[in-house]
């Protein structure tokens, strides 16, 4: 749990699978908070390549050095999870302005309900093509994906 001091953020997603565009965003949310919380969300309406063992498990692993870096899975609204893990901050990433009018919509809610802040990182510029979405497809199609995952990530 958060003490009075500490800043917890939440990074939630289904990271299906989990990619570099992901990795630099805990990296960057690193530098402005104390801990960062990858939460896996359960979607039950979305199809998943990885089941969410296996994702705990991959990015678990990947962060296994990382002391400020917690990974957990919920079914529950964000925000009910986030002030369960206690985190005060939601941690979202941008890749274009489709993405920012989503993530306004949602944060804007967040906080209305609850007082948690979301603050948003812009995808580093070469990043910006990666998405779990497109990863899934090469991996279904039996394409290498090595480029788009973390070095230390094995699938």
């Amino acid at each position: 749990m958060e003490t009075k001091d500490k800043r917890t953020a939440l990074f939630p997603g289904t990271f299906d699978p989990f990619t570099i565009g992901h990795e630099s965003l805990v990296r960057r949310g690193l530098l402005l908070m104390d801990e960062i919380v990858i939460a896996i969300g359960v979607n039950e309406s979305k199809e998943s390549f990885f089941s969410l063992e296996q994702r705990l498990e991959m990015i678990r692993n990947l962060y296994r050095d990382e002391p400020r870096v917690r990974v957990e899975s919920y079914d529950s609204l964000t925000i009910d999870f986030a002030r369960q893990a206690g985190a005060r901050y939601i941690l979202r990433g941008i890749r274009s302005v489709f993405d920012f009018e989503y993530e306004k919509t949602i944060a804007d809610m967040n906080r209305t309900i609850s007082g948690i802040e979301t603050f948003l990182l812009f995808t580093e510029p070469a990043l910006t093509h990666i998405s779990s979405t497109h990863v899934r497809e090469l991996l279904r199609y039996g394409h290498d994906v090595t480029p788009f995952i973390p070095g230390g990530m094995r699938l």
